[in-house]
C-alpha cells in the first residue's frame, strides 16, 4: 500500500493543467488516476471545483463522489435542478444516499418544504425524521397520521432530541396530541435514562401542580433531595427515587448505600427496586476494587446478577486472593457464560488452587478446544498441541472476479486507497446488502487483497468463517515487522499481534485520542522516541503514516516499556494499552499475582481484554510466520522454551 510519505508527485501542484496532465484519458488505469483523484476531492472541498480541470475523470468510478464533494461544499445553496439531476444519475447507489442525508436538512433549513417532501425516504436519524415532520406540518400534512408518528417519536426513547423537534411537538401540543399522560410517559422513560434535562423539558405544558412534581423528580434524579421522603407513595416516585439513587450510585456509591434505606422506608421501595440501587452500588465499588466491594456484591440478590456482575463477583475474589469464593462465583454463572472457555479456565484453576486438581482436568480439556487466551493456556498445561482448524473454502477463480467486478466494491476500495474511510464503508456496506453468504465472504478477500484488511474483522461471521486465518490475520509489512523486532530483541509474532490489535494493519489509521498509523504511535511518544533512537529522516507526526518509521518506532517503544517492567510482555502490553500510571496501581495492588489472574483482575474492561488478544493474537502469528509457537505460558512471562507447541485440528 502507498504510505503518505510515497505518493506520486501529481499531489503536489495544484495547476489545474498539471492535474490534466496526471488524469489523462479514462483508458488509464484507477491506479494511475488515484492521486488525481484524491486531489480533485480535496480541492472540491476547499471550493476548488472545477469541472473542465476534471474532465479526465468524468469516467472514473469515484467520479460521484468528487461531485458529491463539490456540491457538500455549497450545500445550504445548491440548486434544486443541480441536486435532482445528481440524484438521478446516482440513484441507487450509495453516493446518493450520502447526498440526500445532507441536502434534506438543507431544504429544512432554508424551509423548502415541497422539495423536501418529494425528496424524502424513510430514515432512522431522528433530526431527518423531524425534518419530514416538519414539513407535513407546514404544508398543511397534520392529519391524525401525522400526529401518531410525532408522538411516536416523542416516546421514542428518553434521551435528548435534536433541537429541529421542538417544532414538531410545538405543533403536537397545539392539536393536543401531548396530553398530560404522553408528557408523563416521556418523563418517566428520561428518568430511566437518567436525563432530568429531559424531564423538564417535556414536563413544559403540564398542569402547574403535576409541573411543580415533575420538576421535582427531576431535580432528584440530577441530585437526591430529602424533599423526597415527602413525595406521595405512588409506583411513580418510587420509580424516579430508584432511578436516581441509580444514578447516584455511579458517582457517590457510598451515598446512595446511606440514603436507600431511609427511602426505601419513606416510599415503600419493593425488593426489585432496592436490588436495582444495590446493583449499581456494588458495580460502581468492585469496578476500582474498593474495600467494601464483597459487602456490597453480597448485597445484591441473585435475583438481579447478570452476566457483568457475575464476572466482577468472580474478579473481586480473585483480586483478594479468596479462591473458594472466586469459584463459587464462577459456579453460580448461568451454564451459558460459565461455559466460555475463559471461566472454564479459571473454574479449573481455582479448583486446584483449593485443593481439587483431578476435577480440573476435563474443564481444561474443554477450554483447550478453543483457539483463545485461556484456550492455548489450558493446552499448555495439558501439555497437548494448539488447536487450530483452517478452513480453506476453495471458491473459485470465477466467483471471485464477479464479486471483484461489483461496482459499489470498486468504489469501496478505490475510496478507501485514498483514505475516505467513512465513504468507503457506506459503498461496503451497499455492496454487502446485495450479497449472499458466498459473496460476502469473497469481498472480504477483495478487499483484504487489496489491503483493506479490517473487512475481515468486520465482514466475516459465524464459527466457520472464524477459522479464515489467513484473513482474519493478514501478514503484511513483514520484512519491516522482522528486522525492527530483531533489532530490539522483540519476538516479531508479538509486534505482528501489535499491528493487528491496534490498526489491523491500516497504515493511516487514527484514533479520536490522536494514536496514528500501523502501531498506534501517538506524536509525543513517537517524537520521543525517534529522538531516542536517532531515526534518521523522522519529520514529525506525518512520519508515523509511513509503515517503515511507524513499525521503527513502535518497537523501540516496546522495547523500552519491556525493560521498564522487567522483561515481563503480559505487564509491557497493559501498559502499552493503558499509560504507566494504572499499570503501576494494577502491579501495586497484586504483587506477586500469577499472570493469568493479574491480567483477568484488571479494572479496565479495554485493556483487560487487549492483553489476553495481544497474547492470543501472538501465537497464531507465530504459527503464520513459522508453522509453530512458543508456548503461551512462557510467552506471556517472557521466556524461551526450548519446544515449541506444534497446532492440530481436535477431531470432531
Amino acid at each position: 500500500m502507498l504510505s503518505r510519505m510515497k505518493r506520486t508527485t501529481c499531489l503536489l501542484p495544484l495547476a489545474a493543467s498539471l492535474l490534466l496532465a496526471c488524469t489523462g484519458t479514462g483508458a488509464q488505469t484507477l491506479d494511475a488516476q488515484r492521486s488525481a483523484m484524491r486531489m480533485a476531492i480535496d480541492n472540491a472541498e476547499r471550493g476548488q471545483f472545477d469541472a473542465a480541470a476534471t474532465a479526465g475523470l468524468r469516467n472514473h468510478p469515484l467520479y460521484g463522489w468528487l461531485e458529491y464533494s463539490a456540491l457538500r461544499r455549497g450545500i445550504d445553496t445548491v440548486d434544486t435542478a443541480k441536486a435532482l439531476d445528481f440524484l438521478k444519475r446516482y440513484q441507487g447507489q450509495a453516493v446518493a444516499d450520502a447526498f440526500r442525508a445532507v441536502w434534506l436538512p438543507a431544504l429544512a433549513r432554508r424551509q423548502d418544504w415541497p422539495t423536501l417532501l418529494a425528496n424524502w425516504q424513510p430514515s432512522s436519524d431522528p433530526g431527518l425524521q423531524c425534518a419530514e415532520l416538519n414539513a407535513r406540518l407546514a404544508t398543511g400534512k397534520a392529519d391524525a397520521k401525522w400526529s401518531s408518528d410525532a408522538q411516536a417519536l416523542w416516546r421514542r426513547s428518553g434521551k435528548s432530541l435534536p433541537d429541529a423537534c421542538d417544532p414538531v411537538f410545538a405543533g403536537l401540543a397545539d392539536r393536543g396530541g401531548l396530553t398530560p399522560a404522553v408528557r408523563w410517559e416521556r418523563i418517566d422513560a428520561a428518568a430511566d435514562a437518567q436525563q432530568p434535562g429531559v424531564m423538564r423539558a417535556a414536563a413544559r405544558g403540564l398542569p402547574t401542580a403535576e409541573l411543580a412534581q415533575a420538576n421535582d423528580y427531576a431535580a432528584f434524579v440530577d441530585k437526591p433531595d430529602a424533599r423526597a421522603l415527602k413525595w406521595p407513595k405512588t409506583e411513580r416516585s418510587r420509580r424516579i427515587v430508584t432511578d436516581g439513587l441509580a444514578k447516584l450510585a455511579r458517582t457517590d456509591p457510598d451515598a446512595a448505600e446511606r440514603q436507600l434505606p431511609q427511602y426505601a422506608q419513606a416510599l415503600g421501595l419493593d425488593a426489585a427496586q432496592q436490588a436495582q440501587v444495590r446493583y449499581q452500588i456494588a458495580l460502581w465499588t468492585v469496578a476500582s476494587y474498593l474495600p467494601d466491594s464483597a459487602r456490597r456484591l453480597a448485597a445484591v440478590p441473585e435475583s438481579a446478577y447478570d452476566e457483568r456482575l457475575h464476572e466482577w463477583r468472580a474478579r473481586e475474589a480473585m483480586a483478594r486472593g479468596d479462591w473458594p469464593s472466586a469459584l463459587a462465583a464462577i459456579r453460580a454463572m448461568p451454564a451459558s457464560q460459565r461455559g466460555d472457555s475463559r471461566w472454564r479456565w479459571f473454574e479449573a484453576r481455582l479448583l486446584e488452587k483449593t485443593g481439587k486438581a483431578a476435577e480440573a482436568v476435563s474443564l481444561y480439556r474443554a477450554a483447550a478446544a478453543e483457539p483463545t487466551f485461556h484456550g492455548f493456556l489450558a493446552a499448555d498445561k495439558l501439555r497437548q498441541p494448539y488447536a487450530l482448524c483452517p478452513w480453506n473454502p476453495g471458491d473459485g477463480a470465477q466467483a471471485r472476479a464477479a464479486v471483484a467486478r461489483d461496482p459499489a466494491l470498486v468504489r469501496a476500495l478505490e475510496l478507501f486507497r485514498i483514505d475516505r474511510a467513512a465513504w468507503a464503508t457506506r459503498e461496503w456496506a451497499d455492496a454487502l446488502s446485495r450479497f449472499d453468504d458466498t459473496q460476502r465472504r469473497l469481498a472480504v478477500e477483495v478487499a483484504s487483497e487489496g489491503g483493506w484488511f479490517d473487512r475481515a474483522v468486520f465482514g466475516l461471521k459465524g464459527a466457520q468463517e472464524m477459522r479464515l486465518y489467513a484473513l482474519r490475520f493478514p501478514l503484511h509489512h513483514d520484512d519491516a515487522i522482522r528486522r525492527e523486532a530483531a533489532r530490539n530483541a522483540l519476538d516479531p509474532a508479538w509486534v505482528a499481534a501489535e499491528i493487528r490489535a491496534e490498526s489491523v494493519f491500516n497504515p493511516n489509521a487514527r484514533s479520536p485520542a490522536n494514536a496514528m498509523g500501523l502501531m498506534q504511535v501517538l506524536p509525543a511518544t513517537g517524537a520521543d522516541v525517534a529522538k531516542r533512537i536517532g531515526l534518521s529522516g523522522y519529520g514529525g507526526a506525518a512520519s508515523l503514516y509511513d509503515a517503515d518509521t511507524n513499525i521503527a518506532i513502535g518497537s523501540a517503544y516496546l522495547r523500552q516499556l519491556l525493560d521498564k517492567y522487567d522483561g515481563l510482555p503480559y505487564v509491557t502490553i497493559a501498559a502499552y494499552n493503558a499509560g504507566p500510571t494504572p499499570t503501576a496501581r494494577w502491579q501495586s495492588q497484586r504483587p506477586g499475582f500469577d499472570p493469568d489472574f493479574w491480567i483477568e483482575t484488571i479494572s479496565y474492561k479495554e485493556t483487560r481484554e487487549y492483553v489476553a488478544r495481544v497474547l492470543a493474537f501472538s501465537v497464531i502469528y507465530d504459527w503464520r510466520l513459522g508453522g509453530d509457537a512458543l508456548p503461551l505460558s512462557d510467552r506471556m512471562r517472557g521466556q524461551r522454551a526450548d519446544t515449541r507447541k506444534k497446532f492440530a485440528c481436535p477431531a470432531g
